[in-house]
This record gives structure tokens, C-alpha cells and sequence, in this order.
């Protein structure tokens, strides 16, 4: 992990706090590229009424335009929440280049924590992972949002 790392989680970091505000799951990501940002956003399923609305799916998306390909071999993708087996096997279809996130995810992580879609030796591509860049900050934004919500349904009864 270096500075860039840091650096680059701190953009995601920025994405997650604005889909918060939105009342989304507080996840963001950003799509790198030879040090250029081609890609960021939070979590936009409630917005877009689209369960496929993941950070990273729109991230992919987006890098995919920017570059005039599917093929994403020279990204470098960061994300504050450990990917789910629908954005991790987006990535390996994707041929990413690195995968870089904060905070676990022990419920549905797919690159290590419940599943290793990322890395499966069944498939054509294999995501090389850095875990746990500002892992602390990651954590905290997506504590703070769940446990706003809980003391609002709470203050609904």
C-alpha cells in the first residue's frame, strides 16, 4: 500500500459519504488509469431502481466508455467495501488490472471473505488484491449510516 493507494481510497471514500447523503449504502468507488481517475461513484440501486447499480458496476461502466473498451486490463479499481460475486466477476470479465478496497465484507464479500470469485483458478482472469487501505475509515462510514437508520426506525414505532 502506498500514497496513491490512500489517495485514490480518500476519492472513494468521498463517493460512499455522497450516496450516503443520497440514502444509498454508503459504498464508492474510483476506476484508475496511468493516474487519471476514469470512473467514480457511490451506490446508486435506490436512484436507478436497478439492483445491478453497484459503485463498482457504474465504475466499470464508466472506465469502459472513457476508454473505448471492455477490455480494462490497465485499471486499477478501488472500492471502499469488499466487492459481492456480481461486481467481482464483472471485474475478472473485465480483465482489471489491481483491486484495491477498505473494509471487509464478512456477509457477502467475494474476493476472499465468503467467496474468492476474484481469484478462482476456474477462471480465464485472476485480479491481483490489496485489502485494507484506510479499512478503519471504510468501516466507519458504513456503521454510521446503517446505525442512523436503525435509531430512525426505531424513533418511527
Amino acid at each position: 500500500m502506498g500514497p496513491e493507494d490512500e489517495r485514490y481510497m480518500a476519492e472513494a471514500l468521498r463517493q460512499a459519504e455522497l450516496a450516503a447523503e443520497a440514502g444509498e449504502v454508503p459504498v464508492g468507488a474510483v476506476a484508475v488509469l496511468g493516474g487519471r481517475i476514469v470512473g467514480r461513484a457511490g451506490n446508486q440501486r435506490e436512484l436507478l431502481k436497478d439492483p445491478t447499480a453497484h459503485a463498482e458496476m457504474l465504475v466499470l461502466t464508466q472506465a469502459a466508455a472513457e476508454t473505448g473498451s471492455w477490455r480494462l486490463d490497465g485499471i486499477t479499481l478501488y472500492v471502499t467495501l469488499e466487492p459481492c460475486a456480481m461486481c467481482a466477476g464483472a471485474m475478472v470479465l473485465g480483465r482489471v488490472k489491481r483491486l484495491v478496497y477498505g473494509a471487509a465484507d464478512p456477509k457477502a464479500g467475494a474476493c476472499g471473505s465468503v467467496l474468492n470469485v476474484i481469484d478462482h483458478p476456474a477462471l480465464n482472469h485472476r485480479v491481483p488484491v490489496e485489502a485494507g487501505v484506510l479499512a478503519g475509515r471504510c468501516g466507519a462510514v458504513l456503521r454510521e449510516f446503517f446505525a442512523v437508520r436503525r435509531r430512525a426506525g426505531e424513533s418511527d414505532e
